[in-house]
Formats: C-alpha cells, sequence, structure tokens
C-alpha cells in the first residue's frame, strides 16, 4: 500500500450534514397560517353562529353545546381577535360578528357542503345521532343542504308550520340557488307543511318516512306539487348517485 493509500485510508468519512428542518411557524404554508388563527375548535362554530344574527351566551350554549367555560374563553379570543364584539340590548351584551368574522362565511359554507355531499358518506356517519336536533338547527343549516343543480332556476317558497317541542313557523324561499330562511308566516307560500317538530326534523335529515307520516296524521302538505327534497340533501340519503330516482321521489305526497 502507497503512503497515498494509508493516509486516505486513515482519514474518517466525511459526516453527512442534517437537512435543516424550520418550525411551522417559519414555513410559508397559507392553509396552516390560516389556521393557526381559526383552526381551534369552536372558532367557526361560533362565527357560524353569528352569521345568523347577535347571540346572547345562553343562546350561544344553547345552539352549539359549548360547556360554559369553555365557551366563555372561545368568546373572549374571538373579541381579542377582532371576529367577534358585543353590543349592549338593554341590560344585556350580545355578541356579534365583525367584519372580520363575516369574512369567514365564504370558509364556514364550504366546511358544511363538504360535509354534507361528501363527509357523510365518506366517513360512514350515522346520522340518527343528531335525533335531539332543534328544528331551528335545521332550517338554519337548510342553505348548506341546497341541491344547487336543482335551485339554480327554481323560485318556490314554503311555509314550514311545526308543533310541539321546537315548533315555531318559518318561511324557506328559493330563488335563482340562493336560499333564505326567516321565522315568521310566508306572504306567499306555494307550498305548506304542518308537522310535528321531531317528525319534521326526521323528514327533514331522511330518517323518517314522509309518505307514513302523513298517512299516521304527523304531516301534511298543501299546496303546489313542489317537495322539499327536490331542492334538499336529506343527510340519511347521502351517497345515492346524483340525479337517481330516490326513496323521497316516492314519498312525498303531493307529488304526482
Amino acid at each position: 500500500m502507497s503512503s497515498l493509500d494509508s493516509t486516505s485510508a486513515a482519514r474518517p468519512a466525511s459526516t453527512p450534514r442534517r437537512a435543516f428542518i424550520p418550525s411551522p411557524g417559519q414555513i410559508f404554508d397559507p392553509v396552516a397560517r390560516a389556521l393557526e388563527v381559526i383552526g381551534d375548535r369552536w372558532t367557526l362554530v361560533l362565527v357560524r353562529q353569528l352569521l345568523v344574527g347577535p347571540r346572547g351566551f345562553q343562546e350561544l350554549r344553547v345552539r352549539t353545546g359549548i360547556a360554559p367555560r369553555v365557551l366563555s374563553g372561545r368568546l373572549r379570543q374571538l373579541v381579542s381577535d377582532g371576529f367577534v364584539t358585543t353590543v349592549a340590548e338593554g341590560s344585556r351584551s350580545l355578541y356579534v360578528a365583525t367584519e372580520r368574522g363575516r369574512s369567514l362565511e365564504p370558509i364556514i359554507s364550504s366546511i358544511a357542503r363538504w360535509w354534507v355531499h361528501t363527509g357523510i358518506s365518506d366517513l360512514d356517519i350515522d346520522v340518527s345521532r343528531f335525533d335531539s336536533t332543534s328544528p331551528q338547527s335545521i332550517m338554519e343549516s337548510l342553505p348548506f343542504l341546497l341541491r344547487d343543480e336543482r335551485a339554480r332556476d327554481t323560485d318556490v317558497t314554503f311555509e314550514i308550520r311545526l308543533t310541539g317541542e321546537g315548533g315555531g313557523v318559518w318561511t324557506v324561499a328559493i330563488h335563482r340557488g340562493q336560499c333564505e330562511i326567516r321565522p315568521d308566516f310566508a306572504d306567499h307560500a306555494d307550498v305548506r307543511y304542518t308537522a310535528d317538530a321531531r317528525v319534521w326534523c326526521g323528514v327533514a335529515l331522511g330518517s323518517v318516512d314522509a309518505r307514513d307520516a302523513v298517512k299516521r296524521g304527523l304531516m301534511t302538505k298543501d299546496g303546489a306539487h313542489h317537495a322539499m327534497d327536490e331542492y334538499f340533501h336529506q343527510p340519511s340519503r347521502a351517497g345515492k348517485p346524483s340525479g337517481a330516482r330516490s326513496q323521497d321521489d316516492d314519498n312525498d305526497p303531493g307529488r304526482e
């Protein structure tokens, strides 16, 4: 072995340089950086509730089920981050979404629509777990359930009259692909549903057969041939091929 070979053999191999791994905050990732601000479990849920209108602390508790201590902390953070502010109404304070909070509406809508159109069926979610959902919650969720392709050229107004716990009267108006919900009688209703609140919740979610509800006298439908299932997804029936004739088509007593 030459002296050169001997020197080369004795020289230690160079240590590989370790790749530099930055901290998450050093990486320009719009998704990750946005979630640092709005990714808390309850942030979008609370903003979504406030997009409908001002709410008091207790009303937010009833609508979300969030524990008082957690709710108080999340609301303080939302106010601090500028997504929510408070306004006085008489002797109480209400929480209101700010302009910054309202800028989150497209994100909230996209998440809700993904869950309705894809998440329920792909994740095999049992919708019967939502039996305790209030009619008001379902009414306010209808814009997320809208079948865009069927509502695009539609102009129809439904009036929903519900009795029993959680009952009330709502107007559901679809105009050119937009759905408006308001808690009041309709100025002019093309179709009127009258039902027990629990029954209507089941029909709306797709877990109760509409024809059976009518036969049992738990729901009536008056007016034009339009039926709500023509224009709204029913979560229990998620995953059916688009355009396929569904059980809904046979269940609606007002469809000919």
